[in-house]
């Protein structure tokens, strides 16, 4: 990557849609997203991850002319206005990706792996572009219908050296893995991710964790669940057992918790 991170790092979300589950149509205004991109900028995010295409469960999927209306105002305002934030784009689509690297995003987030656009990987593999590996299984319609259980570990596992391999024939080594978390697994499974991330750790790639405000709280603690207390005490976890990255929807705490558990830690 042309910028460099220091782990671990504080990765903000940013949705830039109607429809998100935690935050749908907040930021979807252009003075609202670079409003709350600056927030989370002096707050201490290492990198800023704009979402364009909400894929939580029973939604309709934006098209591919949706999501680059969505997602490159926004991209190209953030970049003139903060123009050394780190940036990374979540998208599926390779137009998207190729799209918004060419508008000066550092990084494309693919909660695919490389599923659900078959040029992708190829795309990714043959430009070097930094690439966020996320385990997926189905299709952007079904995925969330699966509940995965088992030896979860080696299905992650197995993904990434598949999706890996790809990559790697180009030469491609700048890569973040993701175990998706939320994404197709069984409650247990969840949190079995969480607990033992060295089982699916690859090539010691970095890893990067997503469970800020997922169901998967809501699911063992019941829908009255504080879901920021609950999201700090995962992402604690999730950091004493070598996580690089947290995705987190509230950058404040998130920072607060590094810093913590760095300090705790000498």
């Amino acid at each position: 990557m042309k910028k460099s991170l220091s782990y671990p790092a504080i990765m903000g979300i940013l949705n830039v849609t109607p429809d998100s589950f935690s935050d749908g149509g907040k930021y979807n205004e252009l003075d609202n997203a670079l409003l709350h991109c600056e927030e989370m900028l002096t707050q201490g995010a290492d990198i800023i991850d704009i979402g364009g295409c909400s894929t939580r469960p029973n939604n309709a999927i934006a098209t591919e002319q949706e999501e680059l209306r969505r997602v490159i105002p926004v991209l190209k305002a953030i970049r003139k206005k903060f123009p050394e934030a780190v940036i990374s784009i979540d998208t599926f689509r390779k137009n998207v990706a190729e799209a918004c690297m060419g508008e000066g995003a550092d990084i494309i987030n693919d909660i695919s792996g490389g599923l659900f656009d078959a040029e992708m990987l190829h795309y990714i593999g043959q430009n070097r572009v930094p690439y966020i590996l996320m385990h997926c299984i189905g299709t952007p319609e079904t995925m969330h219908q699966y509940s995965l259980d088992g030896d979860i570990h080696q299905t992650v596992m197995d993904f990434f050296q598949q999706q890996c391999a790809v990559l790697e024939s180009y030469g491609h080594t700048d890569i973040i893995l993701d175990p998706g978390i939320g994404f197709g697994k069984s409650l247990q499974s969840n949190y079995a991710l969480l607990n033992d991330l060295d089982r699916y750790r690859y090539h010691d790639y970095p890893i990067l964790i997503g469970i800020s405000r997922k169901s998967m709280i809501r699911k063992l603690l019941g829908d009255q669940a504080d879901s920021e207390n609950c999201t700090t005490i995962l992402n604690t976890v999730a950091l004493l057992h070598g996580a690089d990255i947290l995705r987190v929807h509230n950058v404040k705490n998130a920072v607060e918790l590094k810093k913590t558990c760095i300090f705790a830690s000498y």
